[in-house]
């Protein structure tokens, strides 16, 4: 994180995921999400361990489960917390009003709802700059799928209007999740109707999930400009 430090917005995020963090209270089942505002927050918490702080998380991706056990995080599976007390995670967009959110340009999006869906609280970390009117303007939605007929099932997702990119990773080879899927970059532009869209993407064949998070957000924790701001559906 150090390489960040002169960054402002990188300042900022780390207050934000800071704050988050503060949230964790003894003997809590956290979600620990993925990205680098989650890293932040992950690495607040395994300062609060060292001091003493105890309680047990369920990553969102091997990356976070990584850098929790390098910490001495006690990471433990739903077959033995199937209910989470609070989930912990970043966003690439979110809505005004609604706080709907656009997730998974890491690649940890099944992961990442998984968790959110089985959390009682679900905060998530963000600077002002993923804050949009609209889901959509700024970043693709990523589509989840099956490797095996996705040629048929992004035919299916271009007839809802979408601009199709396959996601690639730093070497140029096909991006794999850990889950082995692969994921389409869906560019719908402006979303009017982000709840809709969520409705008939799921309704494809061999779409396993979205990046479209609608009605999942109990906070968000804004690192702006000013200082940070709490915001709450409405």
């Amino acid at each position: 994180m150090s390489s960040q430090s002169g960054d402002p917005r990188a300042k900022l995020k780390r207050q934000a995921a800071i704050e988050a963090a503060s949230m964790v209270q003894e003997g809590m089942v956290v979600g620990l999400g993925s990205g680098s505002t989650s890293a932040y927050m992950i690495e607040e918490l395994g300062r609060r361990w060292a001091e003493g702080l105890r309680f047990c998380a369920i990553p969102t991706s091997e990356h976070s489960a990584e850098q929790a056990r390098a910490h001495g995080i006690k990471l433990v599976t739903f077959a033995s917390h199937p209910q989470i007390d609070i989930d912990i995670d970043g966003a690439d967009e979110v809505e005004l009003g609604t706080l709907n959110l656009i997730k998974g340009l890491g690649g940890a999006l099944f992961r990442e709802k998984i968790v959110a869906a089985a959390s009682r609280r679900f905060v998530v970390v963000v600077d002002e700059s993923k804050l949009v009117e609209h889901l959509g303007h700024h970043v693709p939605v990523p589509v989840e799928v099956t490797t095996f007929g996705w040629e048929s099932t992004a035919r299916q997702i271009e007839a809802l209007g979408a601009r199709i990119t396959q996601r690639l990773d730093r070497s140029g080879n096909l991006f794999v999740t850990d889950g082995g899927n692969m994921i389409l970059d869906c560019h719908f532009g402006a979303i009017t109707d982000s709840v809709a869209l969520s409705r008939r993407l799921r309704a494809i064949v061999g779409v396993i999930e979205t990046g479209l998070f609608i009605g999942r957000t109990s906070e968000v924790i804004v690192a702006a400009h000013d200082g940070l701001k709490h915001l709450e559906p409405s």
